[in-house]
């Protein structure tokens, strides 16, 4: 029996796409897909439509290797508005309390004070979170609140930028699993007059470049470049994908011979000096030290696959 025919083309690595805002994540996955030609695309940790900045997509096999960034940290600049607290503790909500501003610098300080470090956060209703299956924001939708458990998280860094009126500037590095809204929410709460998110943009995910970001509009431009040139587009595109392996950068490599690399494709467990004595590795093979997937140490101190790299046919 024939194999199907895949669609789109076989093209793998990362974008790191400048989310607009208004859009949500899923469109604009959609969209990269589609001007890349791409059989398969998934993004890392959506950005809420009111959000902009750094969503990185993952194109053909490198989708099986976002995972390993949703454990990563993040850098945010928000901007919140004080004196209103909102349903979805963000600007796309309704407004459910108005208070004044009345609180010193010191008050605010000290608050923000309390945000840094390790600390609890219960989600948010209006999140991807589950309860019983089902996403924490649709039950939010039909009015009802479910129980939600505190969950750890990590600020590394919270800078205070600017307060303005009813303005307050923040940039916040966080661990994974932080929501923003969330802290803005509960800050708004300890100031005793309530906020909600106005500008969110997520400005760094783990050590990707910053400087590597780019928008939709400049793929459309490199498309329609690319058609008046009488080239393909992949040409203009492909170079802008950051590698593979990009969203496991943060583990640890392992190279192992061609010999050995023939029976860890094949699932099986190798022995490789100078591995590491436990956890999750990036395994390469031979001298080009071509990504071939992720592995993790067994109990007799093998490499031993996880996740593969599938090689198509040309």
């Amino acid at each position: 029996m024939s194999r199907p025919r895949r669609r789109g083309r076989d093209v793998h690595g990362v974008l790191l796409l400048d989310k607009p805002q208004g859009a949500s994540s899923n469109d604009v996955l959609q969209k990269v897909k589609r001007l890349y030609n791409a059989n398969r695309a998934g993004h890392t940790g959506a950005l809420d439509p009111l959000a902009t900045g750094m969503l990185p997509v993952c194109l053909g096999e490198a989708t099986k290797f976002s995972q390993y960034l949703l454990d990563s940290d993040k850098r945010y600049r928000v901007i919140a508005k004080l004196g209103q607290r909102t349903d979805t503790s963000d600007a796309d909500g309704q407004v459910v309390e108005e208070r004044p501003v009345t609180f010193s610098a010191s008050a605010l300080e000290a608050a923000l004070e309390s945000f840094r470090g390790d600390t609890q956060q219960v989600p948010s209703m209006y999140s991807a979170l589950k309860y019983q299956g089902k996403k924490l924001y649709e039950y939010a939708r039909q009015g009802i609140e479910v129980p939600r458990e505190a969950r750890p998280i990590t600020v590394y860094e919270l800078l205070f930028i600017r307060h303005e009126g009813d303005e307050l500037e923040l940039e916040i590095h966080c661990s994974k699993g932080t929501y923003i809204r969330t802290i803005i929410d509960d800050l708004g709460e300890k100031l005793g007059c309530g906020a909600h998110v106005i500008y969110l943009r997520r400005l760094a995910v783990s050590r990707y470049p910053v400087d590597r970001m780019v928008t939709l509009e400049q793929l459309q431009a490199l498309v329609a470049q690319a058609e008046e040139q009488g080239i393909a587009a992949a040409e203009l595109l492909d170079p802008l994908l950051m590698p593979m392996d990009s969203p496991a950068a943060d583990y640890p490599l392992v190279n192992i011979p061609l010999t050995s690399s023939v029976y860890f494709k094949n699932g099986n467990p190798v022995r490789q000096s100078g591995a590491p004595l436990q956890g999750l590795v990036r395994v390469t093979e031979g001298e080009e030290g071509k990504f071939i997937g992720m592995g993790e140490i067994d109990d007799e101190g093998r490499v031993a696959p996880r996740r593969l790299v599938v090689e198509y046919p040309q």
